[in-house]
């Protein structure tokens, strides 16, 4: 997998006005780039229709496993990834919600409603793939966090995802290379 890191950092910023005060909110995004040496059908397969299943083997000392809370994998589906620990200062599972699904377009948000990173003084947080075939076995992905902190503190955290990100796209194309069993 070639990563492109194209990282950029843009935020924008909405204005609440309440009778007792007025609080201002950024959402932050981060943005990269990576090229995995796999087709767009196979990759887009797996980041959806097998999310559940793929991760747990993609991620083994990662993720225990993906329950389905809700749906049928499509739009609105509720995800329920439970991680392996030791550490109390790491989050044992992450509540996620499928909120963009389009196929035409090759694109899969998923939005964390409960839990993780909602847990690390964030209040929202959601990453989103878009994937764009580049020849028959070679996919663009475009990769977004878009995160809003409760306080007015910058946090390393997107920039983290990211990092993260990219890795489970390389681990992934392993796997799909590998003959995804």
């Amino acid at each position: 997998m070639e990563v492109l890191y194209l990282i950029s950092h843009t935020g924008s910023t909405f204005l609440f006005d309440n009778l007792a005060f007025k609080k201002r909110a950024m959402i932050e995004e981060v943005k990269a780039q990576a090229k995995v040496g796999v087709g767009l059908n196979a990759l887009w397969k797996a980041l959806t229709k097998e999310l559940r299943f793929v991760v747990p083997k993609v991620l083994p000392n990662i993720v225990k496993d993906v329950e389905l809370i809700e749906g049928d994998g499509g739009l609105g589906t509720l995800l329920l990834f439970n991680f392996f620990s030791g550490d109390v200062s790491v989050a044992v599972c992450q509540k996620e919600e499928i909120v963009e699904l389009e196929e035409s377009l090759h694109r899969i948000a998923l939005q964390v409603l409960e839990g993780g990173h909602l847990n690390k003084g964030f209040s929202f947080y959601k990453t989103t793939f878009q994937l764009n075939a580049i020849a028959k076995q070679e996919t663009l992905v475009d990769v977004t966090v878009s995160s809003e902190t409760e306080t007015d503190q910058e946090s390393t955290m997107p920039s983290k995802t990211i990092e993260a990100t990219l890795e489970f796209l390389k681990c992934l194309e392993t796997y799909i290379m590998n003959g995804a069993s």
